[in-house]
């Protein structure tokens, strides 16, 4: 029953790291967020909650940013920038029109959409000074 427990601590943990954060950690970044508090935390049972967090709308994956994949706590309707030189990843705010693109797509293809991803690559501002 500890062990139970102990998973359910590390769980919430996790999840409470990922939707604090504002800047889309990998499984490695929680992992050294929150190791130091929880010793007995591996970085496998990091990817495996993102994981099952990404299957019941949790949390989001987001993109893989130099090679590691990037999680976002906030599940609702935005899309994501990437800077291509530092790797920060950045909220994009979706306007009405754009989320009316929703009724469009289910109009013409008879479909009813439940997600979109959106992401934008680039230089952000701190790369261009």
């Amino acid at each position: 029953m500890a062990l139970r427990h102990n998973n359910s601590i590390k769980r919430q943990a996790i999840l409470g790291a990922l939707c604090a954060s504002r800047e889309h950690p990998s499984a490695e970044m929680l992992y050294d967020a929150l190791k130091a508090d929880y010793p007995q935390l591996s970085l496998g049972t990091v990817y495996r909650n993102l994981s099952g967090f990404v299957a019941d709308g949790t949390a989001v994956a987001v993109a893989s940013v130099d090679g590691h994949l990037r999680y976002d706590g906030d599940v609702s309707a935005h899309g994501h920038f990437i800077c291509r030189r530092c790797s920060r990843v950045l909220d994009v705010p979706l306007s009405f029109e754009s989320r009316s693109m929703y009724a469009d797509i289910e109009d013409t293809f008879d479909c009813t959409v439940d997600s979109c991803s959106l992401t934008f690559t680039g230089t952000c501002s701190e790369c261009r000074k």
